[in-house]
């Protein structure tokens, strides 16, 4: 499209960020926040007409659909942050300082996760995703407790090594790639690695992938490297827990299936499927028993996104037809998990507490909420008529098809966690509410437009998704292998 540059949209979000850093009021600076976003979003939604590879910047279908979907998250919660933030700074939870510090944060970390997914460059793709990292590190802490400064730190040690370990497999990547592209940009290009991957090295691919699977799989809070997730989830401000069950994810989980196309195209190189499903596979079932005995909420929340991510996993790591599942897995939980972690900042800034035991009876107090909440728990627990039932039931066909044995471990995984979600679900809208009366008015539909535009999504990916979505989902996935 003429007159439109790719680079414009995380652009966009980071610019905003400079423009926020000398704005001191609040209400303007949130009503900022949103109109970047929306311009970043409205942006991204041109991607697919400027398809192409340049020095730095790639668009494809894959790239083109994970940035969209993250500028729309990034979208709707700058929309819900206007009046959460409000809230926050009206019961003393944040100050004026502190929120125009989350808004700069936020939209620096969102900035940076679009500029990942959109580089065509390894180098480019390590620094940005280190830029995110480290902005979610402050955001985590902005609360100022000791929990948050803890978690702050938990965060950045653990995501520190993972990308460091990332940023090794990269050297060792461009090093594979020497004699077939020789020194410069190309071999650290992302189109010039897929077609020239045949003649790479195969030993340095191997242990390229070795550690660029541990770097990124950190990030995408795959098992046993995960430890960071719970906590940052449960201390940060709700609306970043929002975007980090989604950007974050899936920056890296993308990132994990460019590597996955790269090893497949070597001879010499190992089959990269089965570390990827085994990692993936180990994910879905620590998650899903983890969730069992959570009494904080987000927290509760955070190892259902490592659940979710170990499906997506599994599922790229299981190749063929199961990368299209895969990213429809990917997409409708970005967008349910989003919707969930909004629902449940608005009951606890409305009980004072995200712990289970004081956010129980919501039916009773808060219909509206209760009922959204509801709908986006029993979207990710995957049930009709939501996205992910589809996507779980196209997961589990394609791995009884191949691989039947590891279709039992991975159902005993997505039973566990549906389990345990309906048991939440029942205490959070059925059961009995807190003898301590809820703080203000109940929760007015404004509040909640962010998430239902989520679900009615959700629902229509599930039951009547659009033969251009279906044949748009099937370009990315085959852009991957």
């Amino acid at each position: 499209m003429i007159g439109f540059e790719p680079w414009l949209v995380p652009l966009a979000p980071l610019a905003a960020a400079l423009l926020l850093g000398l704005v001191s009021d609040a209400a303007l600076g949130a009503w900022i926040a949103i109109a970047a976003t929306g311009a970043g979003f409205a942006a991204s939604l041109l991607l697919p007409s400027t398809m192409g590879a340049g020095t730095y910047i790639l668009v494809d279908a894959l790239s083109a659909h994970v940035a969209m979907l993250t500028a729309f998250v990034g979208f709707t919660t700058a929309l819900y942050s206007r009046r959460y933030i409000a809230r926050a700074i009206a019961s003393g939870a944040l100050d004026a300082g502190r929120a125009r510090e989350y808004h700069v944060l936020f939209m620096t970390f969102l900035g940076f996760m679009l500029l990942a997914l959109l580089s065509n460059n390894l180098g480019v793709t390590w620094v940005a995703l280190e830029a995110a990292t480290i902005s979610a590190v402050l955001v985590v802490g902005l609360p100022r407790t000791a929990n948050a400064i803890e978690a702050s730190w938990k965060y950045f040690l653990l995501c520190g090594v993972g990308i460091g370990l990332a940023l090794f497999g990269t050297v060792v990547l461009y090093l594979a790639a020497l004699p077939a592209l020789g020194p410069g940009y190309d071999a650290m290009s992302w189109t010039a690695l897929a077609h020239a991957a045949p003649q790479c090295r195969g030993t340095l691919l191997n242990l390229a992938f070795v550690f660029l699977l541990l770097g990124y799989g950190t990030k995408a809070g795959l098992a046993p490297l995960h430890g960071w997730m719970p906590d940052a989830h449960a201390e940060g401000p709700t609306p970043v827990s929002a975007v980090l069950s989604g950007s974050v994810l899936n920056v890296a989980l993308v990132v994990i299936l460019r590597v996955r196309g790269i090893m497949d195209s070597n001879a010499d190189a190992l089959a990269p499927g089965p570390p990827i499903m085994a990692m993936g596979l180990l994910s879905v079932l620590l998650a899903a028993f983890s969730l069992w005995g959570r009494r904080d909420a987000k927290r509760f929340f955070a190892f259902s996104s490592i659940e979710q991510s170990g499906v997506a996993a599994f599922a790229f790591g299981l190749g063929g037809a199961a990368v299209f599942a895969g990213l429809l897995h990917m997409t409708v939980h970005t967008l349910a998990k989003s919707a969930v972690f909004q629902c449940i900042g608005l009951a606890a800034q409305r009980r004072g507490s995200q712990l289970f035991a004081h956010l129980g009876g919501l039916l009773v107090s808060d219909r509206a909420l209760a009922l959204t909440l509801a709908a986006g728990i029993l979207a990710i627990a995957g049930l009709p008529p939501f996205g992910l039932f589809a996507s779980e039931m196209l997961i589990m066909g394609e791995t009884i098809r191949r691989i039947p044995l590891l279709a039992a471990a991975l159902g005993l995984g997505l039973v566990v966690g549906g389990w345990a979600l309906a048991a939440r679900l029942i205490t959070l809208c059925l059961g009995a509410p807190p003898a301590t009366p809820p703080i203000g008015q109940p929760t007015i539909w404004v509040s909640l437009a962010p998430a239902w535009i989520h679900l009615a999504l959700i629902v229509m990916l599930g039951l009547a998704m659009p033969q251009a979505v279906q044949a748009w989902l099937a370009t990315a996935a085959q852009a991957s292998q």
